[in-house]
């Protein structure tokens, strides 16, 4: 199904002629979208989900009278800053051809808020905005949501995840009684599903699986470390296995600092990348980053979604994620559009046992690595009665008593 058979204009169809088809998501609910129905999309990150509301919600505005002072027509909520900057980003490269000029602000925390009430006076057309500064906003006057024709949650599971049922409840609580609604989520837990119940009205229920032919694009690879060697194993592996550019996730924000700075110290070019950072340091790591200034980003979770980094070889779990969901959204950031991609798990001793739960969740079976040099030598806790024990490292005695008796 080619975009010209899904009711977009002219202008819009211009840009998107890079595209040679739509994407599922994008077949399914652009129809939607333009008929003003409201839409409940399920479907992982890099299906293109951005642009199918994006070119929809564009069209129905340029058949909206244009009012001045501008009002807002589109509001589109998303968890994180950079998930904020590229939805607007994809809104301003979808509407380069229109007959009307619009008019998009992106407003989200970590940065001054007096340049976004600026950018808001006369109004908007589009705001893109992450919840909490939102309500700033609107508590400063600089916005009202009394006249929003449609809404967006983008991300939905994410902002969830992230604390922000209560501002959305908030935000819910200006809007119109009569809008479009449209959300969009990774997945579907009982607190999504919930909030659905509350949010939309008769939607379309679009659930997009990942096709099969494209989890092989990327290689997936398992190496077995002790905890504390895991730093001197990913020095290895960048310096011998030739990685130009590497995202490393970690657990912590600590560890993302920690990390960062021992590559450094051993020549290779890294940044941290987590939510204790200004807009600016974050903006300006990820900008190195992608154009290839810094081999490696070292991150929390933040970078988990929503960020699209154009040809990244290699995505490492340094710390392996929570949750065996956040393992796709991960190893997601490679291998994006045709490219190959590698995705290398560090499995510790301790981490054992959740990492065979990823693999049971996705129907997985990865081999487990040694490098050499890197073997490990910590113990896989046993089960027992009251829960299992941690993993320790053999003592000395141990060590010891193991070489008598292997010699005896």
């Amino acid at each position: 199904m080619p975009f010209t058979s899904l009711g977009l204009s002219a202008p819009l169809l211009s840009a998107v002629n890079q595209y040679v088809t739509p994407t599922p998501v994008q077949s399914a609910a652009i129809p939607v979208v333009l008929k003003g129905g409201d839409v409940l999309a399920t479907a992982q990150t890099g299906s293109g989900k951005t642009m199918a509301f994006v070119l929809p919600l564009l069209q129905r505005w340029l058949a909206a009278p244009l009012e001045k002072p501008r009002r807002v027509h589109a509001l589109i909520l998303v968890p994180t800053r950079e998930l904020a900057a590229q939805v607007t980003e994809t809104v301003l490269r979808c509407a380069v051809h229109l007959p009307e000029r619009i008019k998009v602000v992106s407003a989200f925390g970590g940065v001054s808020i007096n340049p976004q009430m600026m950018a808001l006076r006369g109004g908007a057309d589009f705001v893109i905005a992450t919840p909490g500064r939102l309500l700033d906003l609107v508590d400063h006057n600089a916005l009202h949501l009394d006249h929003v024709a449609a809404l967006v949650l983008d991300e939905a599971d994410r902002m969830l995840d992230l604390g922000f049922a209560d501002e959305l409840a908030r935000v819910l609580a200006l809007l119109p009684m009569r809008r479009q609604n449209l959300l969009f989520s990774a997945t579907f837990p009982d607190a999504i599903h919930s909030l659905a119940q509350k949010l939309l009205h008769e939607p379309t229920r679009i659930e997009v699986e990942t096709a099969p032919t494209e989890m092989p694009v990327i290689e997936q690879r398992a190496i077995e470390v002790d905890e504390d060697q895991r730093t001197p194993l990913l020095r290895h592996l960048i310096k011998t296995e030739g990685w130009k550019r590497v995202l490393v996730f970690v657990a912590k924000q600590y560890s993302a600092e920690h990390v960062a700075d021992k590559l450094r110290r051993s020549g290779i070019s890294a940044v941290a990348f987590h939510g204790d950072l200004s807009q600016g340091a974050r903006s300006q790591a990820l900008a190195a980053f992608k154009d290839s200034q810094i081999h490696v980003l070292v991150a929390t979770d933040l970078a988990g979604r929503g960020l699209d980094i154009v040809q990244l070889p290699v995505v490492v779990n340094y710390d392996l994620p929570r949750s065996a969901v956040d393992y796709t959204h991960r190893i997601g950031r490679t291998g994006r559009a045709g490219e190959a991609g590698l995705a290398v798990s560090f499995i510790t001793a301790a981490a054992h046992a959740h990492f065979c739960l990823i693999e049971k969740r996705h129907h997985l079976t990865i081999p487990r690595e040694h490098i050499p040099g890197f073997e490990p030598q910590d113990e896989a806790p046993q089960p027992s009665s009251t829960g299992g024990i941690k993993g320790r490292r053999k003592s000395k005695k141990d060590k010891l008593r193991e070489a008598a008796a292997r010699q005896s």
